[in-house]
């Protein structure tokens, strides 16, 4: 299982907003030793979500859904949940007491929607209104913002995955190789992935500007052991070559 994220609305897509779920899930994944492995862009497209979330819900990773999930006509998460897991909407009794404890004598048909969700989903808190998310299995699926969301996110991550904080250790180093190109280094990034299993090696090229000059950084990420030994090679194949270059 794996971690990932949908972020969903024309909002983002258009750039009426920008996104900040991505950044912050990152970050709450991170403090708690976990990664984020992929992340996707979707639109207030009913069709689109549906197929979206049929691919993932058979996916098998735990997955953050931002937006969608309120009820005027471009809201469409529900229902796409819904479809894709093959059940209809019905009203949650948790988030039906959610929403009638929030609203008191003011509740209404329009209000009570918002609790409708995919049959046989589990409710998320929200401490922000009292307007909860919904679960269906790993899928997690929060409002859009982030005042609510990543409290939300906060929640689920260490009500249902607290067993998977820190369970995978991961070190990463790198070095600033100046006016070298990529092509120079692909025997060598190759080899380091052959000899150390497990070890991810990573090239970002910069083709400088007028504060830095032209450099590729060059790294891996991957258990602390074999990070060590694999940057020892890289540097020394790097020396070899004749490439000047910095750690980073």
């Amino acid at each position: 299982m794996g971690f990932g994220a949908l972020i969903i609305g024309d909002e983002i897509i258009r750039g009426k907003r920008q996104d900040k779920h991505f950044a912050k899930l990152r970050e709450l994944l991170a403090t708690r030793g976990l990664v984020l492995d992929w992340v996707t862009y979707l639109g207030d497209d009913r069709a689109r979500l549906t197929a979206a979330l049929a691919r993932s819900f058979a996916g098998g990773d735990v997955v953050f859904s931002f937006g969608g999930i309120g009820v005027t006509p471009d809201d469409h998460t529900r229902q796409a949940a819904a479809q894709a897991a093959g059940v209809p909407l019905v009203l949650h009794p948790d988030a039906e007491a959610e929403i009638r404890a929030r609203f008191g004598a003011e509740v209404t048909a329009n209000r009570l929607q918002l609790g409708e969700f995919p049959a046989g989903s589990r409710i998320i808190p929200n401490p922000f209104n009292r307007i909860p998310g919904f679960s269906v299995g790993d899928h997690h699926f929060m409002p859009g913002f982030p005042q609510m969301a990543w409290p939300m996110a906060e929640w689920v991550l260490d009500t249902r995955y607290r067993d998977r904080f820190h369970q995978r250790e991961e070190a990463e180093s790198a070095i600033q190789i100046w006016d070298g190109n990529e092509g120079m280094l692909l025997e060598l990034m190759r080899r380091i992935e052959r000899d150390y299993p497990g070890i991810a090696v990573f090239s970002l090229p910069f083709l400088g500007d007028a504060t830095l000059r032209r450099h590729v950084e060059l790294g891996v990420r991957g258990t602390p052991a074999q990070v060590a030994p694999a940057m020892a090679e890289i540097r020394a194949e790097v020396a070899r070559l004749g490439l000047a270059f910095s750690e980073k």
